[in-house]
């Protein structure tokens, strides 16, 4: 009786040993589902205009990997947005003094209170908001990612 008692034990560690770990993982998958399609609920795919502040990437970012899973580069036209969808396409104007380019949404961010759109240093030199590091802009979007794979363009933002 023993003998037998001690094999369950064993074969119901066994068992236990492998489901467990397969268990503990679901919760943790959900939880990362559960924010992907909480933050999803909360991007703008309107394609409406935004006016706010605007920054750029500091050093301390270059090369550091970005939302969307590629590397910051300074010379790029990418930029982070809080609100829009990766991908999106969108015209930035400098309010001050009327330069504008267009940026490809790649990141997200910037986390600083009523900044709305973190830019490249290449874009930030052609906006000539790196002198005073930030700058109020309109950002416009051109194209926006829609959750069904398509793209929604805006033909009054170009």
């Amino acid at each position: 009786m023993k003998r037998l008692r001690a094999f369950v034990c064993v074969i119901l560690s066994c068992c236990l040993g492998t489901a467990y770990p397969a268990h503990k993982s679901a919760p943790t998958n959900h939880r990362h589902a559960k924010v992907k399609l909480t933050h999803e609920a909360g991007l703008d795919r309107s394609g409406k205009p935004r006016k706010g502040e605007a920054s750029y990437y500091g050093r301390n970012f270059y090369k550091k990997k970005m939302a969307d899973g590629t590397h910051m580069n300074p010379q790029s036209n990418a930029a982070a947005s809080k609100t829009l969808p990766l991908g999106t396409k969108a015209r930035v104007t400098n309010l001050d003094n009327g330069n504008s380019e267009v940026v490809e949404i790649r990141d997200r961010g910037p986390y600083v209170k009523d900044r709305i759109v973190d830019v490249s240093p290449k874009t930030a030199d052609k906006l000539g908001i790196r002198k005073d590091g930030t700058a109020p802009v309109e950002v416009k979007p051109i194209e926006v990612p829609q959750p069904d794979g398509t793209v929604k363009p805006d033909t009054a933002a170009r």
